[in-house]
């Protein structure tokens, strides 16, 4: 067991404050300064993201001391995290990237990366890596460990700890390279040893485990929620705040004022004594609160008792049958303050339409903010859109999202269905030359859960709803788009042009593999979807063709993907008679790790905890 698992039990098991601390010293560094470089350089700003990484690190103690690499989730963390901060300032920084992006194609290619030109893109280039790869080069040039302890930490010889990070490297190289940023492996080296780990400010240490370690054990369960709050109200949130944290869920608006007035006060220690005796109040009140929402859920739906001899399920309020068979129906009145809260911004206004289906609050986003990408995304599959502003919408999702794939794609299919085969074919070629990929899927379930808990209904219900009414219709999409390419590939062959045959199919193949890899925050379906176009590819190929670089055959490749389909269809059969006999606190913890690690691996939990059904 490595160090930082016995530490994270530690704490787990003894709320341990020496373990949370060690477990800060020790990872800080690596946290801020991914942090840092995510939110374009704004100290306060790495500071808040970092504070919320090990928040949540002390919520999920339990589950991640048995976490492969602890090191690993929290640099994921670190980006999930960043990117709600940066989806709160309107994509800022993303905006920023992108134009230093364009700049860069102009600049002659350097010999070294200079780390102003290298910072802004380095982490996303780190995520374009598979996680055993990132892993190993956090650990080299992050931690700026020996080969030897890599190896140790990753359970290989030190030679094949030196080839895995050789490896990673230069992969990690080439992905800079897409991104303008060009250099060698070991001049890549130096500047990741150098420059890539920053000390974090005095004091943040010490600071963040006084805030995560005041966290009561019971409230747990109300952290995800309030940490939401804190991302989009950029609120600076100190040891006081934290103590009150899963009373101010509920109680947010009766103490912001309070909160404000309290943020320069006599000693941190006069101001917990105060808080205590407060927060012992809040706390009654919070209960009650807890026991009427929950009295109004269970009225709401079926008393069945089918989770009652499951081990692990306590007293489930948490069945959804009676509540996914007839949908809510929430009406943009109830939504009023949460969109005055928010100031009617471009993400509530489309949480608020998805939620009530009110088509005036769609149209309010897209006369307000057209240059959104994600209003521009939801403005495509408009159903009350005429096929001329269907492409004037696809048009302006091309501009404001340049590293987007998703919209060159949904543009290609809308012009294949069009008949305008050329333009589908310019459209795709375009997106194959885009790292990015983004459906949105993750942002649009955090917001449709706030809205829901905004309209009255529990924090359970909310997560249930807001994964399991959100509509996907990029998916079809997607899928018609891989037909569309299969049967543009068959006419080329017939009129005996086969190189575009092949690389049709080549395009359809390189479109399944977007989805067909597991990514935290979507859905199977998403990752069926993408399996079965990556596979309807590769069927209409030579099966005996070299398939990549580690001598696998096209047959090989086919044979993998109809294994990994039919594992994720299994995986789903055993887990989905659990899911309706969860209890509250065990489907939260579902959710939210299907947000952080991926749908499949938050089944495999339940699997593990609930057993066969």
């Amino acid at each position: 067991m490595s160090e930082d698992a016995q530490l994270l039990r530690r704490y787990a098991a003894e709320r341990s404050e020496a373990a949370f601390a060690e477990l800060i010293r020790r990872h800080v560094d690596l946290v801020y300064s991914a942090a840092l470089r995510l939110v374009n350089g704004d100290s306060h700003g790495a500071q808040d993201v970092t504070q919320q990484v090990f928040c949540e690190l002390a919520w999920q103690a339990r589950p991640l001391a048995r976490h492969p690499a602890l090191i690993g989730w929290l640099y994921t963390t670190t980006r999930q995290m960043a990117w709600r901060a940066i989806r709160a300032d309107q994509r800022r920084a993303a905006r920023e990237l992108m134009a230093h992006s364009m700049n860069e194609l102009l600049r002659p290619p350097a010999a070294e990366p200079d780390w102003e030109h290298l910072r802004p893109v380095l982490d996303d280039a780190m995520h374009e890596l598979n996680h055993a790869d990132r892993v190993a080069v956090l650990l080299r040039f992050f931690k700026n460990k020996s080969l030897r302890e890599v190896g140790e930490e990753l359970d290989l010889t030190e030679n094949a700890a030196r080839m895995r990070v050789e490896r990673a490297l230069d992969k990690l190289r080439l992905g800079l390279a897409r991104k303008g940023v060009t250099s060698s492996t070991a001049a890549l080296a130096l500047a990741l040893s150098g420059q890539a780990v920053q000390t974090a400010p005095a004091g943040l240490a010490a600071a963040l485990a006084g805030v995560a370690l005041a966290i009561p054990a019971s409230q747990t369960g109300l952290t995800f929620g309030f940490i939401k709050f804190m991302a989009a109200t950029k609120l600076k949130i100190g040891l006081s705040a934290l103590v009150l944290a899963g009373a101010a869920v509920f109680l947010m608006h009766e103490h912001q004022a309070w909160l404000k007035a309290r943020d320069e006060n006599d000693s941190l220690r006069r101001q917990l004594a105060q808080l205590q005796a407060e927060n012992d109040t809040l706390s009654n009140r919070l209960s009650q609160a807890i026991r009427v929402r929950s009295a109004r859920s269970a009225a709401s739906l079926d008393a069945d008792a089918s989770g009652a001899g499951l081990p692990g399920a306590n007293a489930s309020t948490n069945n959804f049958r009676h509540l996914l068979d007839n949908p809510p129906k929430v009406s943009a009145a109830q939504l009023a303050d949460y969109l005055k809260t928010h100031r009617r911004d471009a993400a509530s206004l489309l949480a608020a339409f998805r939620v009530t289906q009110d088509a005036a609050l769609l149209a309010e986003a897209m006369k307000n903010f057209p240059n959104d990408p994600q209003v521009d995304f939801e403005a495509a599959f408009n159903t009350n859109s005429t096929p001329d502003e269907r492409r004037q919408w696809l048009n302006a999702f091309e501009k404001s999202a340049p590293d987007n794939a998703m919209a060159n794609y949904l543009s290609a299919i809308d012009y294949f269905k069009a008949g305008q085969t050329d333009q589908a074919v310019q459209e795709m070629t375009a997106a194959s030359g885009k790292q990015g990929f983004q459906d949105y899927t993750t942002d649009r379930v955090v917001n449709d859960d706030e809205a829901y808990l905004a309209a009255g209904y529990s924090i359970v219900e909310a997560r249930a709803l807001s994964a399991t009414q959100l509509l996907l219709p990029q998916l079809q999409q997607i899928r018609d788009l891989g037909t569309s390419l299969l049967t543009l590939s068959q006419s080329y062959q017939q009129a005996g042009d086969a190189d575009s045959a092949q690389a049709a199919l080549q395009m359809e193949a390189a479109l399944g593999q977007r989805y067909a890899t597991a990514t935290p925050g979507e859905t199977e379906i998403s990752q069926l979807v993408g399996l079965f176009v990556e596979r309807q590819a590769l069927a209409s190929m030579d099966p005996s063709a070299p398939f990549g670089d580690n001598g696998q055959t096209v047959q090989d490749q086919i044979t993998q993907l109809t294994q990994q389909r039919d594992d994720i269809k299994a995986l789903s059969q055993q887990a989905d008679p659990l899911i309706p006999a969860l209890s509250d606190q065990d489907y939260m913890t579902y959710k939210d790790r299907w947000m952080a690690f991926g749908e499949e691996a938050a089944l495999r939990w339940v699997i593990g905890k609930y057993g066969q059904p």
